[in-house]
């Protein structure tokens, strides 16, 4: 059963290395992922999974020590799912997408020991009903489960966002805003997966996905961070 969920947003620009001299300006966004962490880890999980979008080649599941790595954006840094795997475990070879290789790097930065840790690449074309149902899925794998759930809003609200500036996507914003604030799994599943794709908002499958997974485990909700910088709309929530 979901016990508690943490949503936060997914650019690699979230690691210093990667954002260099921009850094500090998504310091406000990585303290609230640091506050909503550890919100999961005083849940006391058996299990945590790690939720966010995918290319086609990258979705699916991904063992606890699944490897990622920031290289493609021109840092070298690597990270593991959770703690690396045990001597005489199966390797995973397949890298882990960006999305969930920045959810590995906020655990690293939190010293995360408190449970296993496993992943979740979700494409971006599958739709409500179908994400609802592997949400269901995750919420049954322990008998107390947390997500963290990593997807970004919009990239449209300005001039120089990287889908240039569409009048509607702050109005997409605010309502997804809303929904992950006040864990409203409704909400989340009614979100217009067209519309989301039009304006490039990354997190609308992996937010149907947690909307799945607290079906039933009347949790509340609070938003610890809104804002777009770069344009991108970015949510830290928490639920619990």
């Amino acid at each position: 059963m979901l016990v508690a969920a943490a949503v936060c947003p997914c650019p690699p620009l979230l690691v210093p290395e990667v954002a260099a001299g921009a850094a500090p300006e998504l310091d406000a966004a990585r303290d609230a992922c640091a506050d909503a962490v550890g919100l999961l880890a005083a849940s006391r999980p058996d299990l945590l999974v790690v939720v966010g979008p995918a290319e086609q080649a990258r979705r699916g599941p991904y063992p606890q020590g699944a490897p990622g790595s920031f290289a493609a954006f021109g840092v070298d840094l690597a990270v593991r799912l959770g703690a690396p795997a045990s001597e005489g475990q199966a390797g995973e070879d397949r890298e882990l997408p960006p999305s969930l290789a920045a959810g590995a790097w906020l655990l690293e930065r939190a010293g995360w020991r408190d449970a296993p840790v496993e992943g979740l690449g979700v494409g971006e074309p599958l739709e409500a009903g179908r994400c609802a149902e592997a949400g269901r899925g995750l919420g049954a794998r322990a008998g107390r489960v947390a997500l963290l759930v990593m997807g970004d809003g919009s990239a449209c609200r300005t001039l120089k966002a990287p889908g240039y500036l569409d009048e509607r996507a702050a109005a997409f914003d605010a309502s997804v805003a809303g929904a992950l604030g006040g864990a409203d799994t409704r909400a989340l599943l009614e979100l217009d997966a067209e519309l989301a794709y039009e304006l490039k908002a990354a997190g609308r499958a992996p937010w149907q996905v947690l909307a799945g997974a607290a079906e039933g485990a009347d949790l509340a909700g609070r938003l610890l961070y809104e804002d777009a910088p770069y344009g991108v709309g970015y949510f830290v929530s928490v639920w619990s």
